[in-house]
Protein backbone atom coordinates (compact mmCIF):
# COMPACT_ATOMS: atom_id res chain seq x y z
CA UNK A 1 0.00 0.00 0.00
CA UNK A 2 2.81 2.42 1.22
CA UNK A 3 4.97 1.35 -1.80
CA UNK A 4 1.99 2.39 -4.54
CA UNK A 5 1.49 5.53 -2.61
CA UNK A 6 5.14 6.10 -2.96
CA UNK A 7 4.97 5.32 -6.61
CA UNK A 8 2.16 7.36 -7.05
CA UNK A 9 4.05 10.47 -5.90
CA UNK A 10 6.88 9.88 -7.78
CA UNK A 11 5.09 9.58 -10.62
CA UNK A 12 3.23 12.95 -10.26
CA UNK A 13 6.57 15.01 -9.64
CA UNK A 14 8.27 13.74 -12.59
CA UNK A 15 4.97 14.46 -14.24
CA UNK A 16 6.30 18.16 -13.37
CA UNK A 17 9.72 18.07 -14.30
CA UNK A 18 8.51 16.55 -17.82
CA UNK A 19 6.32 19.48 -18.54
CA UNK A 20 8.65 22.21 -17.63
CA UNK A 21 11.69 20.35 -19.12
CA UNK A 22 9.78 19.99 -22.68
CA UNK A 23 8.53 23.42 -22.19
CA UNK A 24 12.42 24.79 -20.94
CA UNK A 25 13.81 23.13 -24.30
CA UNK A 26 12.21 25.44 -26.34
CA UNK A 27 14.48 28.08 -25.58
CA UNK A 28 17.38 26.11 -27.32
CA UNK A 29 15.13 26.69 -30.66
CA UNK A 30 15.29 30.61 -29.38
CA UNK A 31 18.49 30.31 -28.87
CA UNK A 32 19.66 28.95 -32.12
CA UNK A 33 17.28 31.49 -34.13
CA UNK A 34 18.69 34.95 -32.09
CA UNK A 35 22.39 33.53 -32.68
CA UNK A 36 21.22 32.95 -36.37
CA UNK A 37 20.54 36.41 -36.40
CA UNK A 38 22.42 37.90 -34.88
CA UNK A 39 25.44 36.19 -37.09
CA UNK A 40 23.14 37.65 -40.05
CA UNK A 41 23.25 40.87 -38.85
CA UNK A 42 27.01 40.98 -38.38
CA UNK A 43 27.90 39.58 -41.77
CA UNK A 44 25.52 40.50 -43.90
CA UNK A 45 24.76 44.16 -42.39
CA UNK A 46 27.71 44.65 -41.04
CA UNK A 47 26.13 45.79 -37.65
CA UNK A 48 24.67 44.66 -34.07
CA UNK A 49 23.07 45.11 -31.20
CA UNK A 50 24.55 44.87 -27.36
CA UNK A 51 20.91 43.56 -26.80
CA UNK A 52 20.52 40.52 -29.07
CA UNK A 53 23.94 39.47 -28.09
CA UNK A 54 23.23 39.55 -24.46
CA UNK A 55 19.84 37.76 -25.21
CA UNK A 56 21.59 34.47 -26.38
CA UNK A 57 23.59 34.08 -22.53
CA UNK A 58 20.06 34.79 -21.42
CA UNK A 59 18.68 32.06 -23.09
CA UNK A 60 21.23 29.97 -22.02
CA UNK A 61 20.54 30.16 -18.47
CA UNK A 62 16.83 28.18 -18.77
CA UNK A 63 19.11 26.06 -21.68
CA UNK A 64 21.26 24.76 -18.84
CA UNK A 65 19.35 25.23 -15.86
CA UNK A 66 15.66 24.53 -15.91
CA UNK A 67 17.01 21.01 -18.08
CA UNK A 68 19.13 19.97 -15.72
CA UNK A 69 16.19 17.98 -13.18
CA UNK A 70 14.72 16.50 -17.17
CA UNK A 71 18.17 15.59 -17.91
CA UNK A 72 18.54 13.65 -14.98
CA UNK A 73 14.95 12.28 -15.63
CA UNK A 74 15.52 10.86 -18.32
CA UNK A 75 19.15 9.18 -17.45
CA UNK A 76 21.16 11.93 -19.79
CA UNK A 77 23.37 12.21 -17.28
CA UNK A 78 26.66 10.13 -16.28
CA UNK A 79 26.78 7.36 -14.27
CA UNK A 80 29.78 5.82 -13.28
CA UNK A 81 29.60 2.09 -12.24
CA UNK A 82 33.02 0.84 -11.59
CA UNK A 83 32.24 -0.23 -7.96
CA UNK A 84 28.45 0.22 -8.09
CA UNK A 85 27.67 -2.56 -10.30
CA UNK A 86 29.31 -5.27 -8.05
CA UNK A 87 27.27 -4.18 -4.97
CA UNK A 88 24.17 -6.56 -3.81
CA UNK A 89 20.87 -4.58 -5.17
CA UNK A 90 20.00 -3.55 -1.45
CA UNK A 91 23.59 -1.65 -0.80
CA UNK A 92 22.49 -0.33 -4.47
CA UNK A 93 19.38 0.54 -3.12
CA UNK A 94 20.28 2.04 -0.32
CA UNK A 95 23.65 4.37 -1.98
CA UNK A 96 20.21 5.61 -4.26
CA UNK A 97 18.22 6.98 -1.39
CA UNK A 98 21.60 8.57 0.24
CA UNK A 99 22.27 9.95 -3.55
CA UNK A 100 18.81 10.99 -4.05
CA UNK A 101 18.88 12.83 -0.79
CA UNK A 102 22.21 14.82 -0.43
CA UNK A 103 20.80 16.01 -4.04
CA UNK A 104 18.16 17.38 -2.35
CA UNK A 105 19.68 19.01 0.40
CA UNK A 106 22.37 20.43 -2.25
CA UNK A 107 19.22 22.06 -3.63
CA UNK A 108 17.45 22.95 -0.72
CA UNK A 109 20.94 25.10 0.12
CA UNK A 110 21.74 26.45 -3.74
CA UNK A 111 17.78 27.87 -3.64
CA UNK A 112 18.56 29.36 -0.34
CA UNK A 113 21.74 30.88 -0.96
CA UNK A 114 20.04 32.17 -4.69
CA UNK A 115 16.72 33.59 -3.50
CA UNK A 116 18.96 36.82 -1.55
CA UNK A 117 20.48 37.03 -4.87
CA UNK A 118 17.36 36.94 -7.19
CA UNK A 119 15.74 39.76 -4.76
CA UNK A 120 18.71 41.75 -4.15
CA UNK A 121 19.01 41.95 -8.19
CA UNK A 122 14.73 42.87 -8.05
CA UNK A 123 15.35 45.53 -5.71
CA UNK A 124 17.77 47.62 -7.10
CA UNK A 125 16.28 46.85 -10.89
CA UNK A 126 19.48 45.70 -12.16
CA UNK A 127 20.39 45.78 -16.17
CA UNK A 128 22.57 45.41 -18.30
CA UNK A 129 25.61 47.99 -17.31
CA UNK A 130 26.09 47.98 -21.17
CA UNK A 131 24.19 50.90 -23.19
CA UNK A 132 21.38 49.18 -25.13
CA UNK A 133 21.70 46.26 -23.08
CA UNK A 134 18.75 44.05 -21.56
CA UNK A 135 16.86 45.27 -18.69
CA UNK A 136 15.19 42.73 -15.90
CA UNK A 137 18.21 41.35 -15.01
CA UNK A 138 16.47 39.47 -11.91
CA UNK A 139 14.86 37.01 -14.79
CA UNK A 140 17.85 35.70 -15.47
CA UNK A 141 19.08 35.41 -12.25
CA UNK A 142 15.79 33.58 -10.86
CA UNK A 143 16.74 30.77 -12.89
CA UNK A 144 19.10 29.44 -10.50
CA UNK A 145 16.94 28.61 -7.81
CA UNK A 146 13.85 27.85 -10.36
CA UNK A 147 17.12 24.65 -12.02
CA UNK A 148 17.47 23.84 -8.35
CA UNK A 149 13.82 23.77 -7.62
CA UNK A 150 12.88 21.26 -10.35
CA UNK A 151 15.97 19.21 -9.47
CA UNK A 152 14.76 18.89 -6.56
CA UNK A 153 11.03 18.21 -7.67
CA UNK A 154 13.36 15.51 -9.73
CA UNK A 155 15.67 14.59 -6.57
CA UNK A 156 12.22 13.79 -4.33
CA UNK A 157 10.62 11.57 -7.21
CA UNK A 158 14.01 9.72 -7.84
CA UNK A 159 14.19 9.50 -3.86
CA UNK A 160 10.67 7.95 -3.40
CA UNK A 161 11.21 5.52 -6.00
CA UNK A 162 14.76 4.42 -4.24
CA UNK A 163 12.48 3.99 -1.14
CA UNK A 164 9.91 1.51 -2.43
CA UNK A 165 11.91 -1.83 -2.49
CA UNK A 166 11.86 -0.29 1.31
CA UNK A 167 8.36 -0.58 1.67
CA UNK A 168 7.35 -4.02 0.14
CA UNK A 169 7.30 -2.82 -3.37
CA UNK A 170 9.54 -4.00 -6.57
CA UNK A 171 12.07 -1.75 -7.86
CA UNK A 172 10.28 0.00 -10.29
CA UNK A 173 11.41 0.26 -14.04
CA UNK A 174 12.16 4.04 -13.90
CA UNK A 175 14.59 3.60 -11.16
CA UNK A 176 16.08 1.37 -13.50
CA UNK A 177 18.60 3.26 -16.14
CA UNK A 178 18.24 2.20 -19.19
CA UNK A 179 20.95 0.28 -20.74
CA UNK A 180 20.53 0.69 -24.45
CA UNK A 181 23.63 -1.02 -25.48
CA UNK A 182 23.23 -4.12 -23.28
CA UNK A 183 20.99 -5.90 -25.80
CA UNK A 184 23.10 -4.95 -28.87
CA UNK A 185 24.53 -8.49 -29.36
CA UNK A 186 21.48 -10.33 -29.24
Amino acid sequence: MLASRLEFGARMLDLMVEHAGRLASWTGFALVCVMAFNVLLRYLFHTGSVAMQELEWHLMAPVSLLCIAYAIKHEGHVRVDILYGRFPPRLKQALEVVSCLAAVTFSIIIIKLSWGYVMQSYLISEKSPDPGGLPYRFILKAMIPLGFLLLLIQSLAATLRALIPFFGGGVSPESQPDRPFEHAAE
